[in-house]
């Protein structure tokens, strides 16, 4: 990491440092006080399923909000321009209302505890234990991508090198959460939801001032990066070229459908956030109230990433060493004063852990309960669970420890994680959607097309895409052609194993596919959650009209 040397240190003094430090003693307060609450494993695992829904509505989309997406999404609009608006507004927002809407009462009524114990119930002990392995590897790979963006942080911060940012982050983390457990990270992650916006505001707004507004914004990048640069959809035409690399099809198919719904509805680390919500209605209210503020935050990431593209025109070629991930760091040493710059570095700490300690506490869930406890030591105390769930805590960091060097290696973490979900979230997703919809899929179709569609995504990019036999022109581009070719294998594998093996008999798919009748389905919802402005279709069409609107100043 030798591009974020002295030329890049903060002007950082004893004022940002205080803001800094009473920060870390309140988040660390925040995990001793829940730990009063955490008496079993369902405490530690899943909050007791306890929590109001703008407690779990704010987490959900703090958890989203990590590191990784301030540093990423900055990179992408640096590298992309105003194209990155299309990860949250067809990208999310259209994937949360289907999360809300349709999958979280199945999740919900079924009392899972995680997103791979649904698939034991609707398929076999082999998909369960196929998805349980996978979404655990892809849970500590994330959590390497959140310890390596904080290490560009404190690096920049205090001059450390990398390896011990990326240890001493890494061992905070762990503290709280193995102190605390969800309730910890939950309560959290609301604290950093605030923390983050104060600081994303100030910098987008000194941001903008120092480029002349957005008209000045605007014209600096259209000389310099073409009319394409600030438009979503301009040059997508199939065979046309433009920044993203890729066309309206791929866009919409690649990362609209595929890659947004196996994300948002498979990924455990968003969806245990809905499960701890204290009833169905809550649930369902988690992913639709966090799609709101989800429609706005791109101004935050994406406007200081085109700022950086003008402020620092040599970011991300090939003659400096400065790359994409750097447009934050950078503009904060460029704009903010001391003090502002304090909470600015303390609002993407804040970002960081919200991202590290959600896959964290989604990976100690899965494994304890999914892996050991069904496949390893059946049948213990609870006591031991909860105890076993601390110690996979530590394993899990540490393992992201490691895994914090391979995201080292790409210059847009945010595609590296594009390229994660294309393996692991999309075959993930297909079997969900296929398995919640058809009664007839068969049993085995579940781990067949795990198989499949994980094996076929990674085809398509090492060997078709970085192997050249297909020109792809970049690395998002190739995301989105292998989430299609993820998806669709994943599909057929499960279509044509289904014609050749038993299905699951049909009293045993209540409440798991749609159209059959939940053992809950009279379950009768708090009396405060029937007031009219609570009520979900509402909550979950107005967001999806509210982000479709956002498009059109960025379409004409």
């Amino acid at each position: 990491m030798h591009y974020l040397a002295e030329g890049l240190r903060l002007p950082t003094n004893g004022l940002d440092y205080t803001i800094l430090a009473i920060y870390f003693v309140v988040v660390l307060g925040i995990g001793f006080a829940a730990r009063a609450s955490v008496r079993t494993s369902l405490d530690f695992f899943l909050s007791g399923r306890s929590l109001p829904a703008w407690v779990t509505g704010l987490a959900f989309v703090a958890a989203n909000l990590g590191a990784t997406e301030i540093l990423g999404m900055a990179a992408t609009g640096a590298q992309y321009g105003v194209a990155v608006v299309h990860w949250y507004w067809i990208g999310a927002i259209p994937a949360m209302v289907f999360l809300g809407l349709v999958m979280m009462p199945f999740y919900y009524r079924s009392k899972v505890r995680s997103v791979p114990e649904f698939l034991l119930q609707r398929f076999d002990r082999s998909a369960h234990l196929l998805s349980s392995v996978l979404f655990a590897f892809a849970a500590i790979l994330i959590a390497g991508v959140n310890l390596y963006a904080l290490s560009i942080v404190v690096e920049a911060l205090l001059g450390w090198p990398q390896w011990v940012a990326i240890v001493v982050a890494g061992l905070f983390v762990l503290l709280y959460i193995t102190i605390g457990g969800l309730s910890s990270a939950i309560y959290n992650e609301v604290l950093q939801f605030f923390v983050i916006l104060a600081a994303l505001i100030p910098l987008t707004l000194l941001g903008l001032k120092r480029v002349g507004g957005w008209d000045g914004l605007s014209g600096s990048l259209e000389k310099s990066r073409g009319e394409d640069f600030l438009s979503a959809w301009g040059g997508t035409g199939i065979g046309d070229a433009n920044p993203l690399g890729a066309n309206w099809l791929t866009i919409i198919l690649g990362l609209g459908f595929v890659l947004s719904f196996g994300y948002w509805t498979t990924n455990f680390a968003e969806v245990q956030r809905a499960l701890s919500a204290k009833n169905l209605s809550a649930a369902k209210r988690t992913p639709l109230i966090a799609a709101f503020p989800k429609i706005f935050i791109v101004f935050a990431v994406m406007i200081p990433g085109l700022v950086a593209a003008v402020v620092v025109p040599q970011i991300g070629t090939p003659e400096s060493d400065l790359t994409y991930n750097d447009a934050i760091p950078l503009l904060m040493r460029e704009l903010l004063p001391n003090g502002v710059l304090g909470i600015a570095v303390t609002g993407l700490l804040a970002a960081f852990m919200a991202g590290m300690a959600a896959n964290v506490s989604s990976f100690n869930t899965v494994f304890t309960t999914d892996i050991w406890a069904r496949y390893v030591k059946k049948d213990q105390p609870d006591a031991y669970y909860l105890r076993f769930g601390r110690l996979i805590t530590a394993i899990g960091v540490l393992a992201s420890i490691g895994t914090a060097f391979i995201a080292a290696s790409f210059s847009n973490i945010m595609s590296y994680l594009q390229t994660l979900f294309s393996f692991f979230n999309v075959p993930m997703f297909v079997v969900f959607i296929i398995g919640m919809f058809w009664k007839r899929a068969s049993m085995k179709s579940g781990v067949w097309g795990l198989v499949a569609g994980t094996t076929a995504a990674m085809v398509n990019y090492f060997w078709i895409y970085k192997g050249g036999v297909i020109d792809i022109p970049t690395d998002q581009g190739a995301n989105f052609v292998s989430a299609i070719v993820g998806f669709l294998a994943g599909a057929v594998v499960m279509v044509v194993v289904t014609l050749f093996t038993a299905p699951k008999p049909e009293a045993e798919l209540a409440g798991l596919v749609y159209g059959t009748e939940s053992p809950d389905a009279d379950e009768v919802p708090d009396e405060a959650d029937s007031a009219w402005y609570r009520s979900p279709a509402l909550l979950g069409w107005g967001a999806i009209v509210l982000a479709a609107l956002c498009y059109l100043p960025y379409s004409l």
